[in-house]
């Protein structure tokens, strides 16, 4: 079958086992998430995103460095030629539930809305549906091989959508995609959204590792978030591995004319197509809120590891 929106594009096997472990390396350290699921026709939990607008869920598992390599992955398209090798069979029954994850946000962010990606298991019949919505990758999408800046952005898009939590959490994702294009966004987007978060950027193809750093200010003492690859405090910033956190964007990154969001980051040399991403100031948590929050812990002080007003002393 042909891989043109808004129709289903069937794939057998591939060699994705590079870009799914290491997809898969940001979604391991979490909680599981529950709709990691095999599905016949309509994902549940597809995403129909309004401009930028997405739900990120990716635990940290899903990037780590056996995931998103090149193994083949770059070289074939998003199509059924391309992924029908064992490769890809072999890596998703090893783990069907996060590889099912794992392929969920690789085509959320290389496939247009509108675009379908399916699988169905020859070993157990199972079929799985993912759909496309920031469409960052068209070339990849296509059936072409992967460039350098789809594989980029794509791994700056998986980065952007991993919290070591496991859950979701709406966020705004703003940039350009792989030809240039800017993600749509407006001025209601970025006004609720309206707390700057961090930038994402790395090559998980080619093995160079993903990397994050803060837009935003320090997370003070009291506050925590379970967006903190992105939004990191000073003592918690190897929260994500194998996502390297490496302190903030305005050291390594340029912004747009708008100053809206970055269009390049350079690190070791490397210039990387980034994601910028904004969050709602509700998902910042304070000790003392009242509430004993994911990210905080019992104990006799006041900061999110040690929370006596919220969660009480630890017994």
């Amino acid at each position: 079958m042909q891989l043109n929106p808004p129709r289903n594009v069937s794939f057998r096997s591939s060699p994705w086992t590079a870009l799914f472990c290491l997809a898969a390396a940001l979604v391991g350290c979490g909680a599981p998430i529950d709709e990691a699921t095999e599905v016949t026709g309509q994902s549940p939990d597809a995403l129909v995103s309004s401009n930028g607008l997405t739900v990120n869920g990716l635990t940290v598992n899903g990037l780590t460095v056996n995931g998103l390599t090149v193994n083949g992955l770059t070289v074939n398209g998003l199509t059924v030629n391309g992924l029908s090798t064992n490769a890809f069979q072999t890596w998703f029954h090893q783990d069907p539930a996060t590889a099912e994850m794992v392929m969920r946000y690789v085509v959320r962010c290389s496939m247009a809305a509108g675009m379908t990606l399916t699988y169905q298991s020859p070993s157990t019949g199972k079929s799985y549906l993912w759909d496309g919505s920031l469409g960052l990758a068209p070339g990849w999408a296509g059936g072409q091989p992967a460039t350098v800046a789809e594989q980029q952005v794509v791994s700056a898009c998986l980065a952007a959508h991993a919290n070591k939590y496991g859950v979701h959490v709406n966020i705004s994702v703003l940039g350009r995609d792989a030809v240039g294009g800017t993600m749509p966004y407006s001025t209601d987007e970025l006004s609720t959204y309206n707390e700057k978060e961090a930038c994402f950027f790395g090559n998980l193809f080619t093995g160079e590792g993903t990397f994050a750093a803060n837009d935003g200010a320090y997370l003070d003492y009291d506050e925590s978030t379970v967006r903190t690859c992105g939004l990191s405090s000073w003592s918690d910033t190897t929260a994500c591995t194998p996502m390297k956190h490496v302190g903030a964007c305005r050291y390594y990154c340029t912004l747009d004319a708008t100053r809206t969001y970055y269009t390049r980051c350079t690190y070791n040399g490397v210039n990387y197509r980034p994601i910028t991403t904004r969050m709602l100031p509700q998902d910042i948590y304070r000790c003392g809120d009242g509430v004993c929050q994911l990210t905080e812990k019992c104990g006799g002080s006041n900061t999110a590891d040690s929370c006596a007003a919220d969660c009480g002393p630890c017994k």
